[in-house]
């Protein structure tokens, strides 16, 4: 039966529709007046979902279509959300979205104007006045829709649109609801936004897994190693040695890091590599660091009481070397520092590993001085036989050890971070013609210019504290600034 309704305000008016709020009784709705003709709803009309606005009546002809659907209160737009509402938004997104695409339906605007964030703390995924529901004949779409920014290569008609380009603008939209520097979040975002759709994630299903890795627990397969599993295994026979492996829901939980330990009495943490961790080119770690003011009372990996949990990432593919990480800026009191280690997994193929703890590090250098900071910055250009490279450099080397750590972080005009590395004194004598190397894409933006800063991460915390570094970080702390195009001219 047809709702005898009336108009209580226009909401919204373009060219391709008219959106009014109405009235039937007491009850409010919305009524979407839609030029052409829109399918997709009738389809939605028989498969609702909770976070979808609930449809009432559709009318269809051939040059329009017109919609009745639930009134919802809430607001929309780029918002700031604190990382765990960001992950409840982003849970609930996949899954109204895999609940979609597994019916051949695809959204084709996913932005955060099209999300309704709802006073009962859910979403709710709106106008899908760009929808669409896959044809496997057709080798491109008929019509061009959706919102450049978000729309992937492939909805400009290039090709059919599907699933991959949901996933597109929903790694977009999330770079968007949370500005974060969090790698785990960033390879994700990375990954939905592949250029080349093969390249993504192939469905919603596999990005919600990568974004909310589970540490699953690990099972030792002893002498049963070389009967189960036997394609596995050739990719964990590391130093020829059975390594402790399992297949959950799918993915392989990684081996954890080996042997972490400090390394004397340098601040610096070392495990053994996991090739197979992170993504891409990139290796990736999860650590926690505790405190204990007595070494009777060592924490247990499964502890949840640390002082500061970190992802860390570098370019390490040795299967043999170790990983080595500074913790000397975190030491803050006399006492025992302990760090647990986990190897990170994509979340497609691996899973996180177990977390493994290290010995303990007596520290007893809370007062100690720091020491000097950092000189001198410039940039400097080589030539050389693989082209040119451009290094980050500081005038006073001589005033530090083998085993202090530099940490060069690269700034763009705006003043928005763009990368940073550590690397220690020694690895800046052996290749860094006396200072750090900086690949070039990180810093060759058209009409861009770059600057740096050092902070000098001491080895030897119970003599010398790290540098100073204040907060925010005076001029006389940066380089001068490096502007690619204009040096190359």
């Amino acid at each position: 039966m047809k709702m005898k309704w009336e108009e209580v305000k226009l909401l919204k008016q373009s060219g391709k529709s008219t959106v009014y709020l109405i009235r039937d009784g007491e009850q409010l709705f919305v009524r979407k007046v839609l030029k052409g003709r829109h399918p997709v709803y009738r389809e939605l009309m028989k498969f609702p979902h909770p976070l979808i606005p609930k449809l009432y009546e559709i009318e269809m002809s051939d040059d329009e279509t017109v919609v009745i659907e639930e009134y919802i209160e809430g607001t929309t737009g780029e918002k700031k959300f604190s990382e765990r509402q960001f992950l409840k938004i982003a849970g609930e997104l996949c899954d109204v979205l895999s609940f979609l695409h597994e019916r051949g339906i695809i959204h084709r605007d996913i932005k955060p104007s099209n999300i309704l964030f709802t006073k009962d703390g859910h979403i709710r995924l709106i106008d899908f006045d760009a929808g669409r529901v896959v044809k496997e004949e057709r080798e491109q779409d008929t019509t061009l829709l959706g919102t450049r920014g978000y729309a992937p290569p492939e909805q400009y008609g290039f090709s059919q649109t599907d699933a991959r380009s949901d996933i597109y603008a929903l790694g977009v939209t999330l770079g968007q609801l949370y500005k974060t520097e969090k790698r785990r979040f960033l390879k994700v975002i990375k990954k939905c936004t592949n250029l080349d759709p093969n390249e993504r994630y192939q469905s919603v299903k596999q990005v919600k897994r990568a974004l909310f890795m589970e540490k699953n627990a690990l099972l030792v397969l002893g002498g049963a190693l070389a009967v189960i599993l036997p394609v596995v295994l050739a990719a964990f026979l590391i130093h020829g040695k059975e390594t402790a492996i399992q297949e959950e829901g799918g993915l392989i939980v990684l081996p954890a890091p080996r042997d972490p330990h400090w390394d004397g009495e340098t601040g610096l943490g070392l495990w053994g590599n996991v090739p197979e961790s992170g993504y891409e080119d990139d290796v990736e770690y999860t650590w926690r660091l505790y405190y204990r003011e007595n070494e009777k009372e060592p924490p247990k990996a499964e502890d949840e009481d640390w002082i500061c949990e970190v992802d860390q990432a570098g370019d390490l593919l040795d299967p043999d070397a170790y990983f080595m990480e500074n913790f000397t800026t975190q030491f803050e009191k006399n006492g025992f520092y302990y760090f647990s280690v986990s190897a990170s997994g994509d979340g497609l193929t691996y899973a996180d590993s177990p977390y493994v703890m290290s010995d303990a590090f007596a520290y007893t250098g809370e007062h100690a001085p720091p020491l000097p900071a950092p000189t001198g910055l410039d940039w400097r250009l080589v030539e050389s036989e693989e082209g040119r490279k451009i290094y980050a450099t500081w005038d006073n080397l001589d005033d530090y050890v083998d085993t202090d750590c530099f940490d060069v972080w690269i700034y763009d005009e705006s003043g928005k971070y763009v990368m940073n590395n550590i690397w220690t004194k020694e690895l800046v004598l052996e290749r860094g013609q006396s200072g750090m190397q900086i690949r070039r894409e990180y810093i060759s933006g058209k009409n861009k210019s770059y600057r740096f800063t050092v902070h000098v991460l001491t080895s030897r915390p119970n003599e010398y504290a790290s540098s100073p570094m204040p907060d925010p970080v005076p001029e006389e702390y940066y380089s001068p600034w490096y502007e690619p195009f204009r040096r190359a001219e």
